[in-house]
């Protein structure tokens, strides 16, 4: 599929493209360089939903001493 820059810098990207990757107005994108081209990708604006709730989890015990409960004890380093 092709499509044009207008002299405003926009690009309109083909109906197809939009509804397989949910893209709507006022989604956010990002460009990265690639060696002879570049890639769009769909993304989200602000910081990831992960990143805001990291160091919020508190817990009473390591969490390594929690994974070997769960896991079994991890083998010993020779």
């Amino acid at each position: 599929m092709k499509s044009s820059i207008s002299s405003k810098g926009q690009i309109t990207v083909p109906v197809e493209i939009r509804e397989r990757l949910g893209l709507s107005p006022g989604t956010a994108v990002r460009f990265e360089l690639l060696d002879g081209g570049a890639l769009i990708r769909k993304t989200t604006r602000g910081p990831h939903p992960v990143d805001r709730l990291y160091g919020r989890l508190k817990l009473k015990r390591p969490v390594d001493e929690l994974l070997d409960e769960m896991r079994g004890p991890r083998p010993k380093r020779p």
